[in-house]
């Protein structure tokens, strides 16, 4: 007898295996009855109408998704190859399902077109500094051509650039060069300050005569301090050198 009502069984339990379903707080469930939309029903116990009701499953959560190496033509025709990441969500659960296809692999290929597009109207000296820019410009593109598609673009980022060979080694030589003239200048600035302390000093000197007595005592002193060495000096009063100068 068990083994009569066995496929009665088996097929109880597929119906209501098909009829409830449980969805959680970051799913919804888009639901078609006889092919046309029905609503957007979750989270939670979801009841279905078996045969009637079919339902498609969405994950509300941000999605992350990374742009593959594009080849880039700059501004000012430099090759090179750029990488990014996307984050978005499924802002409209029906407009995802109903108006586009594969809405993941749709807003990848517009995203790398896009990268493409925006990357290459900017220059290497503004793609290098101004990636805040570029990320905006990207983010605020995006977000407008996938609006209707019900995904909502939270944020992109430029991640790598790679640039050829050459163009680094040139950007390393100009870097080199840019430390080494403001070396030089630091140190040409050091001297000419270094001068006018002097030029100073020595107008002090001329216009104070008691200065130079001052100076000569003051250096006698700090070699009688000194320790290192023995050093023999006698003391010539300065008048005498005004009167050889005479």
């Amino acid at each position: 007898m068990s083994l009569t009502f066995l496929p009665f069984i088996i097929f109880a339990g597929l119906i209501l295996f098909s009829t409830f379903k449980i969805l959680n707080e970051y799913e919804r469930g888009v639901i078609f009855r006889l092919g046309k939309f029905s609503g957007v029903r979750g989270p939670g116990l979801i009841i279905l109408i078996p045969g009637l009701e079919k339902m498609v499953k969405i994950d509300l959560r941000i999605v992350t998704m990374d742009v593959p190496p594009q080849d880039i033509i700059s501004k000012d025709n430099v090759t090179l190859k750029v990488n990014g990441v996307v984050y978005f969500k499924v802002s409209s659960p029906e407009h995802a399902i109903i108006t586009v296809e594969n809405y993941y692999h749709a807003t990848a290929q517009i995203a790398q077109t896009t990268l493409r597009s925006v990357v290459g109207q900017y220059e290497l000296d503004e793609i290098l500094s101004h990636r805040d820019q570029i990320n905006a410009r990207l983010q605020e593109i995006l977000d407008d051509v996938t609006e209707p598609w019900g995904i909502k673009v939270t944020n992109v980022e430029v991640k790598a650039i790679d640039l050829p060979i050459e163009m680094q080694r040139a950007m390393a030589k100009q870097a080199e060069a840019e430390r080494e003239k403001r070396a030089k200048i630091i140190s040409a600035q050091g001297e000419f300050e270094a001068s006018q302390k002097l030029a100073e000093a020595a107008k002090v000197l001329g216009e104070h005569k008691d200065a130079i007595t001052l100076r000569y005592l003051e250096t006698m002193r700090e070699i009688s301090a000194s320790g290192n060495s023995t050093t023999s000096f006698f003391p010539i009063p300065v008048e005498i050198f005004k009167f050889l100068s005479k």
